[in-house]
């Protein structure tokens, strides 16, 4: 176990070779392991440039990799390989998932739901945040956010108030308490959940790391809301990939007057769904089908009610296995409306997506 844990660390800290491409020789080769066996030659054949294939066989992250699971198991940090089933299901399908997650806690496994938002936010906005995080958490939904000050920190507590379960995900190691006043609210997430982060233990907080992050927050979720933003808020940045990922995007309406409500307000008037209550959401999102066991399958009256895009999406991958973009050309459906029904496909048991982003029908139907 050791070993591939080490495999799988230093194949995420491999540089010159993006995520894709890094799935795309797993799928060849199944484990990380096998790619570290290969020869200079082997890696040529298979289109790795010479800089690219000499970053893969560099002893030096195999002593690096040491060093970080060294370090994550003197600070009681897990290591959850993509592999692993407690690698959140949703997350494992975005198009650059992170190889690797570095967790303090367990990953609940529920249908998992972001509320973000302004880290100078009013009064109103973290009462708001507050109390829809407190009543989703209490439908059993596992509230995600990025523990920053403000609209996150009041969406951890909430659901932590209703004795909920909450997962925050850093721009930092997981060892970093960031901000520094929210020490005590991480312990008590990595208590009643997790504190997670694609950066391993010791990493410290960067600019940069932040809007990287976000693809994460909004990719293990079904849907996001935006409680507050400005016009250039980060939190703009999360309902931007939740779109690009087939989530949906709802948003909390504020004083168009106050510059922290600029962003929600342009996101409702772009399509957001407005939100002023916990069962805006609710009524929204699929729950009852998202709680089914993953390989649960529909009965005959169910496969009856697929809506005419389902069906459409069904006949084009009838054939072989298939890219969204493929799909889109083969059934005509933009890319952003798509994603949501193969969301709601993959929620029915009826579609699945492998590691290098192809989407299948599941068999046995």
């Amino acid at each position: 176990m050791k070993k591939h844990l080490l495999a799988w660390i230093r194949l995420n800290i491999v540089e010159g070779i993006g995520t894709a491409r890094k799935l795309e020789l797993l799928r060849m080769f199944r484990t990380p392991e096998a790619l570290f066996e290969l020869s200079m030659n082997e890696l040529a054949r298979l289109g790795l440039k010479p800089h690219q294939s000499d970053s893969l066989l560099c002893r030096e992250k195999l002593d690096e990799s040491a060093e970080i699971l060294k370090l994550a198991e003197r600070k009681c940090i897990r290591v959850i390989p993509i592999d692993h089933r407690e690698y959140p299901e949703f997350l494992r399908y975005i198009h650059d998932p992170p190889l690797v997650l570095y967790a303090k806690g367990v990953i609940p496994n529920g249908l998992c739901f972001g509320i973000v938002g302004s880290r100078k936010a009013t009064g109103y906005g973290m009462d708001t945040a507050f109390r829809l995080a407190s009543d989703l958490a209490k439908e059993g939904c596992v509230i995600v956010s990025g523990m920053a000050r403000g609209i996150d920190t009041a969406a951890h507590t909430g659901a932590l108030h209703s004795g909920g379960k909450t997962i925050a995900v850093l721009g930092c190691g997981p060892d970093q308490v960031y901000p520094p006043e929210n020490r005590e609210l991480m312990d008590r997430i990595s208590k009643s959940g997790a504190v997670i982060s694609e950066y391993p233990p010791g990493v410290k907080p960067q600019t940069y790391h932040f809007p990287v992050r976000n693809r994460i927050i909004s990719g293990i979720c079904i849907g996001v809301l935006v409680v507050e933003a400005g016009q250039r808020s980060g939190s703009l940045i999360t309902a931007q990939t939740a779109l690009e990922q087939g989530r949906e995007v709802f948003a909390v309406p504020g004083n168009i007057n106050h510059h922290n409500s600029q962003g929600t307000n342009r996101l409702i008037r772009e399509g957001a769904k407005l939100v002023l209550s916990a069962e805006d959401i609710l009524e929204e999102i699929p729950w009852s089908l998202a709680a089914l066991p993953r390989n649960t399958r529909n009965s005959g009256s169910d496969a009856d009610q697929l809506t005419h895009e389902e069906s459409a999406i069904l006949k084009a991958l009838g054939a072989e296995d298939l890219y969204h973009d493929q799909i889109a050309e083969r059934t005509g459906f933009p890319v952003h409306i798509l994603f949501n029904f193969l969301l709601k496909l993959e929620l029915k048991g009826l579609v699945r997506k492998d590691l290098t982003g192809r989407y299948a029908i599941v068999p046995d139907r």
